[in-house]
């Protein structure tokens, strides 16, 4: 680490301090990006592989859930490589790997029937496994990386490329599609994300090994409550200094961090119901085109995208003006969750515009809501922030499968969306009132039982 400390200033010269941590979070928020984009890559493709391999609905909908499964099982192994290895090097392998298995799926159009089913469903699998440790990675980078009063802005950026994803990758995948076949988009992905796998290794540091940091930003990151060390020293020890089936008990034995837990479950019902069913619904329930739903169905990710970022500046200035770590990540939780629960609204709307305009305030507070990984890098003890994070991600990501499956019942029992609205919206006043009835005050956990001798 450059250590400028100890050079002597010219007379009269100002130090200026770096601002390297941005440059950090610039690279988790492309890397993200680009993580989203390959989970996206099978929804894109789809309908083409359906018709290519002349594949059924069902053997479709087992394709989809491939990556959903593996990616909550391999949550919490995800978590304790960091712990044991570290971030950079733990989120290299990650990113190489999932990349590769999405450049490997563009070559499963060789098999035919069952033998392709099989191998598009492995290798989903497999993407799945190789990408649980990327969102408790970002968790740990930016607890190391920044102070309490930037960490709600550095969370609401990187948890935000999951909707500028969608912007951005969206319309260059279709287009690949339409212009080179289905296996383009999983060859050029791939590619993209191997290629990024070594930028991630050249870039990412440490804050006390990074060669662009000086020793005042350092010094203000340290002491507005930045992890440092988080990256740093010996790894091993630090990780064989937990045990790990104990820590996982302590920490979801915490009223606190089961309330953060059970919150994040509930958020990411909302996620998922716009990921899956609303253009389901803009069709079947609307009535309106393929064409048009498409085109509609991006303008909540659009608001989504700008919600995560207001979200996160609105928690920093609220710590910037004095208030408590718990007012400052609870009021924009809260307030977004409010506004999510606008759409069941909808049930009572007839005019496509105002129905569209009240999906995307509700996906516009969803976003600013969205701050669960900055509330995780806040609470999350130093020792194990991997397995923290992975604990969090398993509960959120538990809702890729449970909410495509009951709102399927409800609308198959009911042959309306009317009830399935009222769940989303009914998860969205569960997360409020986990965050104002069970977290309780936000502060840093620190392990008691779980520590080895």
């Amino acid at each position: 680490m450059k250590n400028d400390a100890a050079i002597p200033l010219a007379a009269g010269a100002a130090r200026v301090q770096t601002r390297t941590r941005w440059t950090i979070l610039a690279m988790l928020f492309a890397i993200t990006t680009i993580n989203y984009a390959d989970r996206a890559t099978i929804s894109i493709a789809g309908p083409e592989i359906k018709k290519e391999l002349g594949l059924s609905a069902v053997q479709m909908g087992f394709i989809f859930s491939a990556f959903a499964w593996s990616y909550v099982v391999a949550q919490l192994p995800g978590g304790w490589l960091l712990d044991r290895f570290g971030s950079k090097i733990t989120y290299f392998f990650s990113i190489f790997l999932w990349s590769a298995f999405t450049l490997f799926t563009g070559a499963a159009g060789f098999f035919a029937g069952g033998a392709a089913v099989a191998a598009l469903f492995t290798l989903r699998m497999l993407v799945g496994a190789a990408e649980a440790p990327s969102f408790p990675g970002n968790s740990r980078i930016a607890s190391a990386w920044f102070p309490t009063h930037e960490r709600g802005l550095a969370a609401a950026v990187f948890n935000s490329a999951q909707y500028f994803a969608t912007v951005l990758f969206a319309p260059i995948m279709g287009w690949l599609v339409h212009s080179y076949g289905w296996h383009c988009v999983f060859y050029v992905m791939g590619g993209l994300g191997i290629v990024m796998a070594f930028v991630w290794l050249k870039t990412i540091h440490g804050p006390k090994d990074h060669p662009g940091i000086n020793a005042d930003e350092l010094r203000y990151i340290q002491e507005g409550g930045a992890l440092v060390d988080l990256e740093s020293g010996n790894r091993s020890e630090q990780a064989t200094a937990v045990n790990t089936f104990a820590c996982i008990r302590e920490l979801l034995s915490n009223r606190m961090l089961l309330g953060v837990y059970v919150g994040q479950y509930c958020i990411t019902t909302l996620t998922y119901f716009f990921l899956t069913w609303f253009p389901v619904y803009l069709v079947q329930e609307r009535h309106m085109t393929i064409l048009k739903a498409g085109f509609v169905a991006s303008l909540p990710a659009i608001a989504g995208f700008l919600g995560g970022i207001f979200g996160g500046w609105l928690s920093d200035r609220l710590a910037k003006a004095g208030y408590s770590l718990s007012v400052s990540r609870k009021v924009p939780i809260v307030f977004g969750m409010l506004m999510s629960m606008s759409m069941i609204a909808c049930n009572y709307l007839q005019a496509d515009t105002l129905v569209v305009a009240v999906m995307s305030l509700a996906f516009f507070g969803k976003g600013v809501g969205a701050l669960g990984w900055a509330v995780v890098s806040d609470t999350s003890p130093k020792e194990a922030g991997g397995l923290s994070g992975a604990l969090f991600n398993t509960f959120g990501n538990t809702a890729g499968i449970t909410t495509p499956i009951v709102i399927g019942y409800i609308v198959e029992a009911t042959g309306s969306f009317a009830g399935a609205l009222v769940f989303v919206g009914a998860n969205a006043a569960l997360a409020i009132a986990c965050y104002l009835f069970v977290v309780g005050d936000i502060k840093r956990v620190k392990l008691v039982s779980s520590l080895n001798q």
